[in-house]
């Protein structure tokens, strides 16, 4: 469920971010969907609660911020640091494999069709790991320690098939909002850098008139002669 409403969610609030519905930027839309999956995954395995999870992390910190229970604002505060160092781990990791498999698609595609052509420059593997690892480390982190918050909440306020509409609906805006984050964050570091084709298309228009111009200053001197 987490990947089928998960990563759908995510991929679509990634689409709605880019112009165009992302329909000019499939490479990239392309690059988020295999990244999403595998982090998706890990995570959820991660956050298993198994006998060897457990003892890895001390007893002593919540399993998330806002758990019930008593515990100090500096446990809930190391809680924030851990969960968040263990996001970014998986960002950068599912980064680097995600978008090397994406991007040896995307190649094989081209040798296989020599006359395909992606409309933007395929993102950098480490920049773009990168950015997943700070994306993962700090928005998907705080989300998902408000979302499970919010769902500790409802839980004691509303009747079970209340709470469990309610859950999906949360969980799926989380994602839509995750994927929106993302595209920001890859604008702002370049990982997923957009080519101007405004610039390109002036770039071009200014070289065709220059050489109209030399063609007509060729024609004006061989007439003269």
């Amino acid at each position: 469920m987490e990947e089928l409403v998960g990563v759908s969610a995510n991929v679509i609030g990634d689409m709605a971010t880019r112009p165009n519905f992302g329909l000019n930027e499939l490479d990239f839309v392309f690059s988020t969907l295999v990244v999403g999956s595998i982090v998706n995954f890990v995570l959820m395995y991660l956050l298993a609660p198994t006998s060897a999870a457990a003892g890895a992390v001390s007893s002593s910190l919540p399993p998330f911020v806002f758990a019930p229970g008593h515990y100090s604002a500096t446990a809930r505060v190391a809680t924030l640091f851990t969960k968040g160092f263990a996001f970014a781990a998986v960002g950068f990791a599912a980064g680097l494999a995600g978008t090397a498999i994406s991007n040896g698609l995307i190649a094989l595609r081209k040798r296989m069709d020599p006359g395909f052509e992606t409309n933007n420059k395929a993102p950098p593997t480490v920049l773009n790991a990168l950015t997943w690892a700070a994306h993962m480390g700090v928005s998907a982190n705080v989300r998902y320690q408000t979302v499970n918050g919010l769902e500790f909440l409802m839980a004691g306020v509303l009747p079970p098939a209340g709470f469990k509409a309610t859950v999906v609906v949360l969980r799926c805006l989380n994602n839509l909002l995750g994927g929106m984050t993302f595209v920001m964050l890859a604008r702002l570091t370049g990982s997923q850098k957009v080519e101007d084709k405004e610039k390109g298309e002036r770039e071009r228009l200014i070289l065709v008139s220059r050489e109209e111009g030399d063609r007509d200053g060729d024609g004006r001197r061989a007439a003269e002669e």
